[in-house]
């Protein structure tokens, strides 16, 4: 006799034995008790950051009682780091130096991360972008937009055992009563200056939502995808730069973050079944842009700083990486970025334990392996903040 399978009681249980597991996993990595917190600085890479000598950084530490001495070494908090950084600030002819926030007249910069393939690294790229501008004194937002909360995760949040419902993005954009400002769901994370406006599965109640609620609009329901945009107004004065991390869809949300969107940044795996994929992505949200660029009145228009694609995951010494990449190259001229982030051990494995490559210790990799892999990743952040920073009209 052929067997069946009741296949909603065997998802069912095992969605059941697989989340009592990450708990346990979870209590255990980060009890109750503790916090995700950022691992302490050395005097040099201090001085990197705050762009000064190491002598500096240790003659105003030492003048403010800033950092800890441990086996006659002294390391800095990136607390400790941002205090420097403001009483560097205090004592400069331009403080923009030391804290380069926006000023009057630069607008808010709104970066979304998207692809609608999985595995493209947009939360990877998303977190590490985000702090790395948060570790150079720019006041930034995370926005999770994504239902698996990878990012929010990844900051430190579980988005079940954390979170209540209505205390993700998805609060600030529902379409009932329950609907909160934003203020009250961004809270601040481990790291001076990055804060965070987590996501969790109740995003997925957006994406039912707004058929509904566009089938209810006279004129086509076009400025709903205006939402997010307005969410992300509401704390524009709180903040120098927005990162949004997308879901790997092309849907609502994904729609919503274009809108709201200043910059728009690609991340593709340099594959060509991704590239394949890309191109797809590609024709679908140009028609859909296109119907919410003539369906919104001219002063509601997304208009757009810049635009890029970033190669991720990439092997140099792969022969058919080599070719694809060259293959965009040549397609997209400088719309692609000039670096990109390497297919990388340290990065990988600062994934299974919850960090990023910031946030590990280089003592648990080879010199040269976690090396390669910081310089990778901070000089794309920083080709992504030289874009800002022409945006605003500065060099």
């Amino acid at each position: 006799m052929t067997q069946t399978t009741d296949l909603t009681a065997l998802i069912q249980a095992q969605s059941r034995q697989l989340s009592a597991q990450l708990s346990t996993l979870r209590e255990r990595n980060f009890p109750p008790s503790s916090m995700k917190s950022f691992r302490r600085i050395a005097p040099a890479e201090a001085a990197k950051l705050l762009g000064v000598s190491e002598s500096r950084v240790r003659q105003t530490a030492s003048d403010h009682d800033l950092g800890e001495a441990h086996n006659a070494r002294r390391t800095y908090s990136v607390e400790d780091v941002a205090a420097l950084r403001r009483r560097l600030a205090s004592g400069a002819r331009s403080a923009e130096r030391y804290i380069p926030a926006r000023k009057d007249g630069e607008h808010l910069q709104v970066v979304t991360v998207m692809n609608f393939k999985g595995g493209s690294a947009k939360t990877t790229t998303s977190a590490h972008l985000a702090q790395y501008l948060a570790l150079r004194g720019y006041r930034v937002l995370a926005v999770d937009l994504d239902p698996q909360a990878s990012l929010t995760a990844l900051f430190g949040i579980h988005s079940v055992a954390d979170l209540s419902s209505g205390d993700t993005v998805y609060g600030a954009i529902r379409y009932d009563s329950e609907r909160r400002d934003m203020a009250s769901l961004v809270r601040p994370t481990y790291l001076p200056g990055l804060s965070l406006a987590p996501g969790g599965l109740e995003l997925m109640e957006f994406e039912h939502e707004t058929p509904r609620a566009l089938s209810r609009q006279g004129d086509g329901g076009v400025a709903l995808f205006a939402r997010l945009a307005e969410a992300i107004r509401s704390v524009e004065a709180d903040f120098d730069i927005v990162i949004v991390d997308c879901p790997p869809q092309l849907g609502y949300l994904g729609l919503s973050a274009l809108v709201a969107a200043t910059s728009v940044l690609v991340t593709v795996h340099p594959g060509m079944l991704d590239v394949m994929s890309m191109s797809q992505f590609l024709a679908m949200t140009g028609d859909l842009l296109s119907v919410i660029a003539d369906a919104l009145p001219d002063g509601a228009r997304p208009t757009y700083d810049w635009q890029r694609y970033l190669l991720t995951r990439f092997e140099p010494n792969d022969g058919p990486q080599q070719q694809v990449a060259a293959f965009l190259r040549t397609l997209f001229a400088e719309h692609v970025l000039k670096n990109a982030t390497l297919k990388s051990t340290a990065i990988s494995d600062a994934g299974l334990t919850n960090q990023t490559i910031y946030e590990v210790d280089r003592t648990q990799f080879t010199r040269s392996t976690y090396d390669r892999a910081v310089e990778a990743v901070d000089a794309v952040n920083r080709e992504i903040e030289e874009l800002v920073l022409n945006a605003w009209g500065r060099r």
